[in-house]
This record gives C-alpha cells, structure tokens and sequence, in this order.
C-alpha cells in the first residue's frame, strides 16, 4: 500500500490551499456574522475547478478522483467549513445525482452547467418530520397528463434559496413505500416552487440553508430523474458517496481548529514560558493530530474504493462517523487551549467550535451511521 499523494495530488492540494488563505480567509469571519452566502466567490471557485470537481469533462467537469475530491474539500474546511459545506452539496449531492441516474440529454442541460459553476445546485431530500426517516416523505407527486405536479414542503435545504436546480424527492406511490419515491429536476423559476424560511444557524453561516415549498408546481415528465420509485434508492447510492465529503470536510476542519490551538500554543506565555511547554496542552495537541490523520485515512480509504468502483457504504459511514466525532473534539480542545480568547470572536476557535456540530448531523447523524454500519455487518 502506497499512502503518498502524487505529485498532482500535491500541487492540488498547495493550489486549493493557497486559494482558500487568499480568497476566503480575509472575509471568513465578515460572511459568517453577516450569514452571506459568497456568490462572488463561485466565479473563483467555478475557474478552479471546485464546482464541478468530480464530473465528467464532457459535461464540463474536472474529471478528478474522489481521493482528489477529498483534498478539494479539507483544504476549504481548512479556512472555512461553511464555505466547504456549499462546496461538498453542490458537488457531492445536486450534481451527483444527475450525474449518476440523468439521461445524456438531462446531462447536456443541468449537469453541464452546474459542473461549469454556471448554476449553483440544491438537493432536497428532508422534510420538517422526516430527517433520518428520510423514506417518510409527505411531498407527493401525482401525474396529470404529461406532467407530474408536486405539493408538499423540504425543510434545512443548502441552497434552497439560491440555488439554480434543485433536485427533489417526493412520492409517486404511497403503497409502496421507500419503492413509491421519486427523483425530479426543477430549475429556479419554475411555477409552484419557491423559497421558504432562510434558518439563522448556530455555524456554517456562510452556505444558506432554507425551506423549499412546492404548492401545485408543475414538472414536465422528461424531469424525471431516474426511474419512476427509484428516487430514494438513488438517494441512499448518492449519500453513500455525499458521506466522504462531509468526512472530508470533517478533517479538514479538525486540521484548521489544531492549528489554530497549536499557533496559540506557541505565542501564549503563563508562568514565565509559552504554555506548549506544559505536558496538558502536549498531550492534547498529539492525541488532536493523532486522531486527525486516523480520520483523513478512513477518508481516503473509501474514497479509494470509490475510485475502484467498488461499494463502500460500509467504509464512507465509518470515515464520516469517526471524522465528524474527532473533529468535534478538535474543536473542543482548540477552545480549551486558547481558554477565555476561544470564547471570543477576535480568535477562530469559536466558529470551529460552531461550525463542527453539524458535521456529526448533516448526511445522517451519528446515530444513523451507527445504524449503517452495524447493518453491513449483521447482513
């Protein structure tokens, strides 16, 4: 086994570094208090390749890998979660899943655009009384002539309200249970869908998050993506995927908020010498690094299977699992250490520490995880 990033991966790696210090940095505490969604910094990202990281290049994608991907992700947590998370839905659920279930034509006109960062995607699964009982929809959609029409609500959206395509589940067959969901395409602008509640969030400010409310809104049936009751399947085969990113995302953050501490570490005096000399902070620093490289593996590991083509429900569950929960610890300690200035603004810590909480919720909390895992193995 050969754990060493190419040279390409490195370059990679050093190019979305530098992006994210230089484009992102200065403004991460401005977009986080003011909850600003950065649209000026999708042309920046989109130039890059960040929009459409893993999408084929015939659709305008960059064609990279998923251990790629990985690298594109922890970079921007690195500097901001909340612009990562953006990053990692658009990418990881919007565009994946059309670029997994679309036809070649639904490609040429959604995925195309959205991988060239022309369009921002949105992907809206959870409803206000079925988050992890994501097959307990209540939006339905029901055919009338050549057109399915939907009504129902999605709740804690990202892009829900900037977003250009949506991607949306609702059922087609209340008989049928988690086999009666399906998928559709619908572009901003279209009649019957519009944007709800935009939710003042605890962290992740910057990636806007609201409710997506269907009243008869009408979908011409070449929308359908994928197979008619296959939309909730589809879903689970796009998060087994989407949960790399957020494990990516996961580390990537965790990396930020230790080297933060460690930067603290280093300048703080106490007793008449900078307080990483004391064993306390030592200790907490090496179990931080040591946790965070044992995350970044279990990452890379199932982004590899990915990259094989290979299932990997199993492994992207126990990387994002294990990474959200270190990371959430990472945070932690990254308060402890800077003390009294990690409960202000004037240092990062404090929005690590706010920002990491979601990452043990979003794309399955840790309990679903829990739940997926001992699954694949009683099966």
């Amino acid at each position: 086994m050969d754990f060493r990033l190419t040279e390409e991966q490195q370059l990679l790696r050093r190019t979305v570094r530098e992006f994210a210090e230089a484009e992102i940095g200065p403004h991460v505490r401005e977009w986080d208090e003011a909850q600003h969604f950065p649209a000026e910094l999708v042309p920046k990202l989109a130039a890059l390749g960040l929009l459409g990281i893993q999408m084929p290049d015939a659709y305008g994608g960059a064609g990279m890998s998923a251990v790629d991907y990985c690298l594109c992700i922890e970079e921007l947590a690195r500097v901001d979660p909340g612009v990562a998370l953006s990053v990692a839905a658009h990418n990881g659920l919007c565009s994946a899943h059309i670029a997994m279930f679309g036809t070649d034509a639904q490609k040429q006109t959604y995925l195309a655009p959205l991988a060239r960062g022309e369009r921002i995607g949105a992907w809206a699964l959870t409803e206000s009384n079925s988050g992890s009982d994501a097959s307990g929809l209540r939006t339905v959609a029901t055919r009338e002539g050549s057109d399915w029409v939907l009504n129902g609500s999605k709740a804690f959206i990202t892009h829900g309200a900037v977003g250009d395509v949506c991607v949306a589940m609702a059922v087609t067959d209340r008989t049928a249970g988690s086999k009666g969901i399906s998928a559709f395409i619908i572009p901003r602008g279209t009649p019957g869908m519009t944007a709800g509640r935009k939710e003042d969030k605890l962290g992740m400010r910057a990636s806007e998050t609201s409710e997506v409310l269907f009243q008869n809104c009408r979908v011409p049936a070449d929308r359908l993506l994928g197979q008619e009751g296959q939309g909730f399947v589809n879903a689970l085969q796009v998060l087994d995927a989407g949960r790399i990113g957020i494990a990516a995302l996961s580390v990537g953050l965790a990396q930020g908020a230790y080297e933060a501490a460690l930067r603290y570490a280093r300048e703080r005096t106490a007793f008449g010498q900078t307080i990483n000399r004391f064993q306390a902070i030592q200790w907490k620093l090496a179990d931080s690094v040591t946790r965070i490289e044992a995350a970044r593996l279990l990452t890379y590991r199932a982004a590899f299977l990915k990259d094989s083509g290979r299932r990997m429900t199993l492994e992207s569950s126990m990387a994002k699992l294990y990474a959200s929960e270190i990371a959430v610890k990472a945070a932690d300690d990254c308060v402890q250490i800077h003390g009294g200035y990690g409960f202000v603004k004037d240092y990062p810590a404090e929005k690590f520490f706010r920002d990491v909480k979601l990452t043990t919720i979003g794309e399955g909390t840790s309990e679903i995880q829990r739940l997926v895992i001992a699954r694949q193995l009683l099966s």
